[in-house]
């Protein structure tokens, strides 16, 4: 690599980018400046045999990822509960903004817990802290986070836990429709799935939320919203958030 390159390469590491995002978005935006991800990779190799922390901003700091174990569902009955199976098909394609995955992210000892909520068109993400997982807390981070761009909320999809219990009454302030996948069902989810995998590399299982802020949490959000991603042909998800927005109603979008 050139020395310009290598200095790209190591600024965009340095904010957690990959190296395939990073050979995707030079290819995009610096093609006199490209770098296959396998050099990336060498380099950073290099690096850390030199006594180099490149590796540390690697997402799982070049350990073998192990894929996330299903989580428990169907937890108990939730009143009103509408199957995934009455979803409108339009959802599968993941073509259109609004059709929202949620999630929870648990602290140590179950004490906090982050409202994770992710769009399946642009994979834009919006993360919330709440102090106790209940339905309440939940449902108005929920609203909270989602509300600004509430034109842009058609559909809401959740997993079994009883913190979604509110659903109904998200469903009403978001002008939206609420579904609930399946049971022992997570691929169902799997953008939501992935996407709170990407948070954990900034909160580790194990990490106490107590001493976390939402000023904190919404820093990792912007990391991850502005960070290129391959499904989105190395374009960002707010970039593609903005542009799929000003598609729809010819007007700027601040999000």
């Amino acid at each position: 690599m050139t020395t310009n390159t290598t200095s790209l390469v190591e600024e965009k590491l340095k904010t957690q980018w990959s190296p395939e995002q990073i050979a995707g978005w030079l290819r995009l935006w610096h093609p006199n400046n490209c770098a296959s991800y396998e050099t990336i990779y060498l380099h950073v190799w290099s690096n850390k045999r030199k006594g180099g922390c490149l590796y540390k901003h690697l997402r799982h700091k070049g350990k073998k990822y192990n894929k996330r174990r299903h989580e428990k569902a169907g937890r108990g009955y939730i009143p009103g509960r509408i199957d995934i199976t009455h979803r409108p098909a339009i959802v599968e394609d993941k073509t259109r903004l609004g059709d929202w995955e949620l999630d929870t992210i648990i602290g140590a000892n179950r004490k906090g817990a982050i409202v994770s909520l992710v769009d399946r068109a642009s994979k834009l993400t919006k993360l919330f802290k709440v102090p106790f997982k209940t339905a309440e807390a939940v449902a108005d981070a929920i609203v909270e986070s989602l509300n600004p761009i509430k034109n842009f909320v058609k559909t809401l999809t959740s997993d079994n836990g009883k913190e979604f219990a509110r659903h109904r009454m998200i469903s009403e302030a978001l002008g939206a429709d609420f579904f609930f996948a399946t049971p022992y069902h997570s691929w169902e989810r799997g953008l939501n799935e992935h996407t709170n995998g990407l948070v954990r590399q900034y909160f580790p299982k194990g990490s106490s939320f107590d001493r976390i802020s939402q000023e904190a949490i919404e820093k990792v959000q912007a990391l991850l919203n502005n960070r290129p991603r391959k499904v989105l042909g190395f374009r960002t998800p707010i970039e593609v958030f903005k542009e799929k927005a000003f598609e729809y109603t010819n007007v700027a979008l601040q999000c």
